[in-house]
């Protein structure tokens, strides 16, 4: 038999949002009620358009008041509770839902985040309508159900999909700073282990990663038997990461994983810590540990048990150099998730790095997208747009879209059809973010009309400016001294000159580069040769800084790696035994581990496992420890 549904709402200035959600519900409940707690924008207007139960209520910094008021004016058998900025999908069916007769249910609330990531998480969205279930807090407002044994419960096919935690929404909507004294009010009045988390929450949003870490070690003790204690721990051992403290955090982990061995969050934030603070061969065994566990959780970042994994063990490759695993990665990134900004950049950014020919990687990403909606193109071409990649153009020309004056000059440029590119630019008012674009054409050119256009873009002084045309005309500069502002133009221009392999003019600028007596430079200029695969180049100027300054941890740490990387090993062992002695930290252990592996030196694999095993207690690996089982 058909029971009948409330759906009851509160409501602020949500012009934006409320349509979408509405429409989403309207043939699905029997009453919809609106309250709202002073919108000044079109949301009345919006409202009335579905229900005429629409009520107003004074807002006294109280959202379970609010809620409660809104649950009094309910008249049917169940009651649905959504935000104005969630809605439900199409073949979401309530009837099935309720079939069981259970008094509240579980619902899947699947939170989309911004380039593409997703949070999933269960809440109680859909009960029955019984005046001694409220809500209570004021912020996190939550129903007061003591535990299941005195209610029964279920829950749902259905998810309630939200888009309110994008950057750019909570930005707009000022969330952190509203919820902040709030928060503060109610973990005054009622410090019990999910006020102390939420207060955590908010710290944790806002940035303040001391502050949460308190609430968090606050709340742990109170919170052991409560279903939000894995999320607590995860974003615990991850605030202490972003303070710097990757070793406590990896601490709390340890023992984490093995109390909630099926929460792939945990795993999942075990292992970006480990890459975070070099440990790559545990990131990498939790990565996999990942994979084979799958979305598994009461809240789940999505893709932690597969694209998210993947993209990170793309990251971990590399870092370390492995650009073979890395694409190997984020293929199956893309095919698992089309829509994953993060993922499409790093993907141009191999292929840009690795000598991967554009026609080969034309044709892969034909093959996995086959681009069966605007939506799938759009995402594509920003990220080519992002990375200035060269293939940005071909798809504009096969696909004839229509771009903004700028998008198309970048597609020309980085095209190589520069005098075209040119046009475009001159029609263009060149922003910010385009100042490199155009400085960079300008150079090619040596066009003084373009490089006219590009310095007010370019935030540099007078004196920077006067500088930097001498390096665009090739003059000498070795007397000079460049600035660090101009230093990442010029490098900025550099790595792009790799890209559209006019290395006539990369070498010019490059020699007046080095005849600069600035350290800095040389170096970094070394780090881009070394990221594009130009190890022979980059070994010279290495070497040469290294004979300025022989004790230089950064310099001895990139020649180890580079003369690894070249097969080298002898020089790479050098560097690294030099490097071992002058820095005791656990990145580079594994680094004198990896060379003894791969030259076969057991001798050397057994020594120094059994003093990584002493020194780094966190490095499971070499134990077979509890870190991934």
């Amino acid at each position: 038999m058909k029971k009948t549904i409330s759906l009851c709402m509160i409501v602020k200035n949500e012009e934006k949002v409320l349509d979408r959600c509405l429409n989403s519900i309207k043939n699905k409940v029997d009453e919809i009620i609106i309250v709202d707690t002073g919108s000044t924008d079109s949301t009345l207007e919006i409202a009335t358009k579905y229900t005429s139960k629409v009520f107003s209520f004074d807002w006294i910094n109280d959202f379970s008041a609010a809620r409660n008021f809104s649950l009094e004016q309910a008249t049917s058998e169940y009651i649905l509770v959504l935000d104005a900025d969630e809605y439900l999908e199409e073949e979401a069916d309530l009837q099935q839902a309720i079939e069981s007769n259970k008094e509240y249910y579980l619902v899947k609330i699947r939170n989309q985040l911004s380039y593409g990531w997703a949070h999933t998480h269960t809440s109680i969205r859909l009960f029955v309508n019984n005046e001694k279930i409220r809500f209570k807090n004021r912020l996190h407002e939550h129903l007061d159900i003591k535990n299941d044994e005195e209610h029964t419960f279920g829950k749902t096919e259905f998810i309630i999909l939200h888009t309110g935690y994008t950057n750019e929404t909570v930005q707009e909507k000022d969330k952190l700073s509203r919820n902040l004294p709030i928060m503060l009010k109610e973990v005054e009045e009622n410090p019990d282990g999910y006020n102390l988390f939420n207060t955590g929450n908010v710290y944790y949003s806002i940035g303040n990663y001391d502050k949460a870490v308190q609430y968090y070690q606050r709340s742990y003790p109170l919170s052991k038997d409560r279903s939000y204690s894995p999320e607590l721990l995860t974003k615990l051992a991850t605030s202490l990461s972003y303070m710097g403290r990757h070793e406590d955090g990896l601490n709390i982990l340890m023992d984490a994983v093995e109390l909630f061995p099926s929460t792939v969050d945990l795993r999942f934030t075990q292992g970006k810590i480990y890459l975070e603070a070099g440990y790559f061969k545990d990131a990498e065994r939790a990565f996999r540990k990942c994979i084979e566990m799958g979305d598994e959780g009461i809240a789940v970042t999505e893709g932690a048990g597969g694209y998210g994994a993947h993209y990170y063990l793309s990251l971990l490759y590399y870092k370390k150099g492995d650009l073979t695993k890395s694409y190997d990665e984020i293929i199956n990134v893309i095919q698992l998730k089309k829509l994953f900004s993060p993922g499409l950049s790093h993907y141009f950014d191999i292929i840009l790095k690795s000598n991967i020919p554009f026609e080969e990687a034309f044709h892969n990403i034909d093959l996995i997208y086959n681009i069966t909606s605007i939506e799938e193109l759009k995402w594509l071409m920003d990220a080519m747009y992002g990375m200035r990649h060269p293939l940005l153009n071909e798809y504009l020309s096969k696909y004839k879209v229509n771009v903004e004056n700028k998008i198309k000059a970048v597609a020309l440029q980085y095209d190589k059809k520069y005098e075209e590119s040119k046009q475009c630019w001159l029609n263009e008012t060149v922003s910010e973010e385009n100042a490199i674009d155009v400085a960079l054409l300008a150079l090619i050119l040596q066009d003084q009309e373009l490089f006219d256009l590009a310095v007010p873009a370019l935030n540099l002084s007078h004196k920077e400016i006067k500088l930097f045309k001498s390096i665009v005309q090739g003059e000498d500069i070795s007397k000079l001294v460049i600035s660090s502002a101009l230093e990442e133009v010029i490098l900025k221009i550099i790595a792009h000159l790799i890209v559209l392999q006019e290395f006539e003019i990369f070498e010019k600028v490059s020699i007046l580069l080095l005849s600069s007596n600035k350290f800095a430079i040389k170096l970094k200029l070394s780090e881009i040769l070394v990221s594009y695969g130009f190890y022979e180049v980059a070994i010279d100027i290495l070497v040469k800084c290294f004979e300025e300054q022989p004790n230089h941890l950064p310099l001895i740490q990139l020649l180890g790696d580079v003369c690894y990387r070249s097969g080298y090993y002898q020089d790479a062992q050098l560097f690294y035994t030099k490097l071992l002695d002058m820095n005791h930290d656990y990145p580079t252990y594994e680094r004198c581990f990896n060379l003894y592996e791969r030259t076969d030196d057991v001798q050397g694999m057994v020594a120094l496992k059994a003093e990584i095993s002493q020194k780094f207690p966190l490095a499971g690996w070499v134990k077979g420890l509890r870190a991934v089982k």
